[in-house]
């Protein structure tokens, strides 16, 4: 292996460009390792379009420094981070570029100590990190660079070979860690991604561009044995008292004391951010202690205070109707020229995407700069954009607040609570509890045999989504969604909404709607068309 002391930030963004071509080599692969059999596993498309910003952003720097090629690749990546993936990945490169701050060129000791950073900056930057996933993988290849390089020097292809020798076993080890990957037999899709990358950069420095043309990423393997467990039932958080949240501004704030300050007062605590902008989140008993403990490092801004015990009150059936002009616009993803017309109806910017279409921190960020109001409420409507949407607020001038809509109906019950009359804090609050008040139904097809807990999957049957979880699987449309209903129990509930896909005829639509009807006659069925791709129907029960 040939000795390699220094690179200047020219041969750094070389590196990782020649990297994000071979994560392109393997994109379809990683794909399909989503642990769901669902058409959205998009993990190695998120990451490679997040890699590609970086890359480009890499490009237009003027300076050849290591440190300004980094920073450019950090706001390269955040500006094109899609997906949950894309956002971790954003917060890896952030970590690097802090991590190398000043640095003209860069050694093996100086990557291991960025790479450390990297680590850390990551898990900071997600509210509920989860061990098994790439985070485990970033975090257990920094901790053996940092061992490799203050053992043997700094010779940077060395120490770069052992950073990606730890991903790999680090990789083949998440589903020892993570239950569902055990169940589904699989390695976690961002953690193959982030090794993918890593190795590219490691045969870069190797001499071996030429070779990469002609060859193949491998998939890392997992050698557990797929186990017969029950099923993986995700657990919500308990409610515990006020959900508090605020942005914390000052000057030589420091997260970590902020923290451990803030232990004592609460549950589910997360701190993150710099010495000039925090972001804090807890359940707290006493909200108004927590307030007035920060107030004097600084000034508090964009404050959220949710009664968690609070029931559900009914804000639907006033807001029928096309939404007023007011001074808050609301930014709305939507998959389907169906579901952007029910969202461009009730008043919102749209953008386009959904599963296996997320967009960008950009492209959210111009549906944001598009809106007419200082004042922007985001509703993402998919789980996988939360975090992109997430990032928003620290690239404009805008008061940005991202209500976490997880699914289309949850989005449209949010927008429908909106209330012309009341401020952005209120709005915020009243779509934050009206997108609990709403059930969705997903029916999609099957990408490939598989055993979720006790439910054997077979390529191409209908499958059943509750609220994001896989909870149904049948050879017909239909037969899965009246097992769904049959969990939830309709009695409480009064409108039925399908939203039917692209491919599914008018017809098709009208005899599912027809069959809930027969069933549970007291309920009001609506159908609408959606025009969404790859989910033959969403359902709404509200």
């Amino acid at each position: 292996m040939n000795r390699i002391e220094t690179k200047d930030g020219i041969a750094f963004r070389d590196m990782f460009s020649a990297s994000t071509t071979w994560l392109e080599k393997s994109v379809t692969d990683i794909d399909a390792l989503n642990v769901f059999p669902v058409p959205d596993g998009d993990t190695g498309t998120n990451m490679l379009l997040t890699m590609r910003s970086a890359v480009e952003e890499a490009y237009r720097v003027t300076d050849n420094s290591v440190f300004a090629v980094a920073q450019a690749m950090s706001k390269g990546a955040l500006m094109g981070a899609r997906g949950n993936s894309g956002v971790i990945l954003s917060q890896i490169w952030r970590g690097l570029a802090k991590g190398l701050e000043k640095k003209e060129s860069i050694t093996g000791t100086d990557f291991a100590d960025a790479f450390l950073m990297a680590s850390k900056v990551a898990y900071k930057g997600i509210s509920n990190p989860v061990e098994g996933t790439i985070l485990t993988v970033v975090r257990e290849a920094a901790q053996a660079g940092q061992s490799y390089a203050a053992n043997n020097g700094n010779d940077l292809n060395e120490v770069m070979n052992a950073i990606v020798e730890a991903a790999n076993k680090s990789l083949a080890n998440t589903p020892n860690l993570l239950p569902v990957l055990k169940d589904a037999g699989v390695v976690d899709a961002g953690g193959q991604g982030l090794y993918t990358i890593l190795e590219g950069a490691l045969r870069f420095l190797r001499g071996e561009g030429e070779q990469m043309q002609f060859r193949k990423p491998q998939m890392v393997s997992s050698n557990v044995t797929v186990s017969a467990r029950q099923p993986t039932i995700s657990v919500k958080e308990e409610p515990f008292g006020y959900c508090t949240e605020f942005l914390l501004q000052g000057q030589k704030i420091d997260p970590d004391k902020l923290r451990d300050k803030l232990k004592k007062h609460g549950e589910s605590l997360i701190v993150v951010g710099d010495n000039t902008n925090v972001r804090v989140h807890v359940h707290t008993i006493d909200p108004g202690t927590v307030l007035h403990l920060v107030t004097s490092l600084g000034t508090v801004h964009q404050v959220s205070i949710r009664n968690m015990d609070e029931q559900h009150e009914d804000y639907l059936a006033m807001q029928r109707h096309r939404l007023p002009v007011t001074n808050v616009s609301i930014v709305a993803v939507a998959p389907g020229d169906g579901i952007k017309d029910v969202f461009s109806s009730l008043g919102a910017y749209v953008v386009a995407g959904g599963q296996t279409m997320n967009p960008s921190t950009k492209d959210i960020l111009q549906g944001v700069e598009a809106a007419t109001s200082d004042k922007v409420i985001i509703l993402p409507n998919n789980k996988n954009i939360i975090l992109t949407a997430n990032q928003v607020h620290t690239l404009t001038k805008k008061s940005v607040k991202v209500v976490p809509t997880k699914t289309v109906p949850q989005g449209v019950a949010a927008l429908l609570a909106f209330d012309f009359d009341s401020d952005f804090e209120i709005n915020a609050k009243v779509m934050e509890k009206a997108r609990l008040g709403v059930r969705t139904v997903e029916i999609t097809r099957a990408i490939r045999t598989t055993k979720m807990g006790t439910m054997r999957i077979k390529k191409n049957q209908a499958i059943g989504l509750l609220d994001t979880d896989l909870v149904a699987v049948d050879n017909s449309a239909l037969a899965v969604l009246n097992q769904v209903l049959d969990k939830i129990g309709l009695d409480e509930f009064e409108v039925v909404t399908v939203y039917y896909g692209q491919g599914i005829q008018p017809e098709d639509a009208e005899n599912i709607s027809a069959a809930i009807r027969e069933k549970y006659p007291n309920l009001q069925i609506e159908v609408v068309k959606g025009g969404q791709p790859h989910y033959e129907y969403i359902i709404s029960i509200e």
